[in-house]
């Protein structure tokens, strides 16, 4: 598990965006979405020699902490009396979006990989989205929005470059911060999974004031921001399979590198068999079931609280729990390894 290490900085105002921005979303989020339990597991200590709180938002409304950002975006284009929305995503932005724009009574389309999970292709719909596929990567879907919003006049929720989804989504973790604090603990380090950067950019909108370090988390097959930070701006890079399908954006956000550059102190990339020890660990140690995504958060977490000198309290954001259950099956079918339960 590679990785590449960051400086920090004072966690100043960048891209127009602070510490305060993410307090701003958290008034405005109160009483709409869940504040979301912090999970303990002995067994899962024991297994990387620190205390891990991991923050279950695959128990959030829509079923990840994707609802936080599109809540503000949206409400703030529906006061701009927009006719509409449009967004293209791998799933969990889709559904947030769709379940936000539902409650504005806005005419919403989806523009997801044609390859994207059934799973979430449901729930946007269930949600009431029309729903559009375009290609495998994040051109093919942008280039399609663009059409769309020429065909319809619709406004767009960028999943990662609209300032209000970001500070919505460093809400988790500043709930995750507080909470830990509730219970008399100041964390080390907080570890999000890295799809286009939006959890990782509002991370570090919230942990710098605390003096907390963010470590990223992203799979080894599409590692974005791993090569954003050797090339010093966002590239895109091949994108091979990765279980994770909610971390398979081939280009980090412009909005989120810019604030999440110097601010995370690591950034670790997970092999696949990695991520579906930790989803398989997940279910089987805290008993939470999580998407490959939030997997490949809890891997990153297992990894670095080995190494020597990482603290001893460490803040892991699951991020989301709309996973297929035939991937799951599969996953225990192939289990067998030492984070299987004993019989």
């Amino acid at each position: 598990m590679p990785d590449y290490g960051r400086g920090t900085s004072a966690g100043a105002t960048v891209a127009g965006l602070a510490g305060a921005d993410v307090d701003d979303a958290l008034l405005r989020l109160s009483g709409r979405v869940l504040r979301t339990p912090v999970i303990r597991s002995e067994q899962l200590d024991a297994a990387c020699g620190a205390r891990l709180w991991l923050k279950a938002e695959n128990l959030q409304r829509g079923g990840s902490f994707k609802v936080r950002g599109a809540l503000l975006a949206v409400e703030r284009l529906a006061a701009a009396a927009a006719r509409g929305v449009i967004a293209q995503s791998t799933g969990n932005h889709a559904i947030a979006v769709a379940l936000a724009a539902r409650a504005h009574a806005l005419p919403t389309v989806i523009v997801l990989p044609c390859d994207a999970p059934q799973a979430k292709v449901r729930r946007i719909r269930e949600a009431g989205a029309q729903v559009t596929f375009a290609g495998t990567t994040l051109a093919d879907r942008i280039a399609a929005v663009a059409e769309l919003r020429e065909l319809h006049g619709y406004d767009v929720v960028d999943p990662y470059d609209d300032p209000q989804v970001v500070a919505g989504q460093g809400t988790a973790t500043a709930e995750l911060l507080s909470q830990a604090a509730a219970q008399g603990v100041r964390l080390d380090t907080v570890v999000v999974p890295i799809g286009g950067g939006s959890a990782l950019a509002g991370a570090c909108l919230a942990a710098a004031r605390h003096g907390v370090e963010v470590v990223g988390a992203e799979p080894a097959s599409v590692p974005a921001f791993t090569a954003a930070l050797q090339a010093g701006e966002p590239v895109t890079v091949p994108a091979r399979h990765t279980i994770a399908d909610g971390l398979r954006p081939d280009r980090i956000g412009d909005l989120p590198f810019s604030l999440a550059q110097l601010d995370t102190a690591r950034v670790l990339t997970v092999e696949e068999e990695a991520i579906a020890e930790a989803l398989r660990s997940a279910l089987w140690q805290a008993r939470v079931l999580i998407e490959p995504a939030a997997a490949t958060a809890l891997a990153g977490a297992l990894e670095y609280a080995r190494e020597a000198g990482r603290g001893t309290d460490i803040g892991v954001l699951l991020s989301g729990g709309n996973v297929e259950p035939s991937l799951v099956a599969r996953l225990l079918a192939q289990a067998g390894g030492p984070g299987a339960p004993a019989g």
